[in-house]
């Protein structure tokens, strides 16, 4: 696909391939959690078979771009995805997002339909409550709470919990994060056409098997649901049975 310059530009901030594949037939664009990056899907992306080209988001504020502003509304996050991801569509996509992922790759996949008329041919969430029972907080007002949050989640190894430099890098990140999921206020008739999975660790004390399953309420095709074992980061480990789920549901749904 020929793109303008300002395409190539705009692909190239908003995304990492760490393993371009050209020839693939798919891509999987994969949505990091909150405080998260690119970097943490990179055992998930190296999983791939050669026929599916990783592509994972880069968020503002982060690894290599940490001087960019951090973004703490989810409109105007999704719609510079959006705008960034068009470029994708010359082959069949599939979305996966964790956590505050799910949320952003649920709404972009929305928009991009709404808007642009593309979309996934799968929306994978993981980790996350479905938007019926989204989750206010204000878990973004106060330092002490947002670094324990790390611990309690095991979003960070407990060798940098103590470390003042990461902490200064990351605290300004994980309360950006925080305060985006926590004023997002999801509208109850953000429907896709693509079917849906919904995943999630059997002790993640962040959300329940019933709230995981109430994802199905989103889709206008077909939802399937797998239990993995383990807390909200699930995914470390087992990365190798994730993305076989993955592509499976997605194979099951192609036409």
């Amino acid at each position: 696909m020929n793109r303008p310059p300002d395409a190539n530009a705009r692909y190239r901030t908003w995304f990492r391939c760490y393993w371009p594949r050209p020839g693939a037939r798919r891509r999987l664009v994969l949505f990091p959690h909150g405080g998260g990056s690119a970097s943490f899907y990179r055992p998930l992306a190296k999983r791939m078979p050669p026929w599916v080209e990783p592509l994972i988001v880069q968020y503002p504020g982060r690894e290599d771009r940490l001087d960019d502003p951090h973004i703490d509304d989810m409109d105007h996050l999704v719609a510079r995805v959006t705008e960034a991801l068009l470029p994708a569509f010359d082959r069949e996509v599939l979305f996966f997002g964790h956590s505050m992922g799910a949320a952003v790759a649920h709404e972009t996949a929305a928009r991009l339909e709404a808007r642009h008329g593309v979309g996934p041919s799968l929306l994978g969430v993981s980790g996350r409550p479905a938007p019926r029972f989204h989750k206010p907080g204000d878990k973004h007002l106060d330092d002490a709470a947002l670094w324990y949050e790390l611990s309690r989640l095991g979003a960070t190894p407990p060798a940098l919990l103590g470390n003042a430099q990461v902490r200064k890098v990351v605290l300004p990140t994980l309360r950006a994060d925080y305060r985006l999921v926590e004023r997002y206020r999801p509208r109850p008739d953000t429907t896709v056409s693509c079917a849906v999975a919904a995943c999630l660790g059997d002790k993640d004390p962040e959300v329940t098997e019933a709230e995981a399953r109430a994802w199905a309420e989103v889709s206008e095709g077909s939802f399937a649901f797998r239990l993995f074992e383990g807390d909200h980061f699930y995914l470390r480990g087992q990365e190798e049975a994730l993305a076989t789920w993955l592509l499976t549901t997605a194979d099951r749904e192609s036409p």
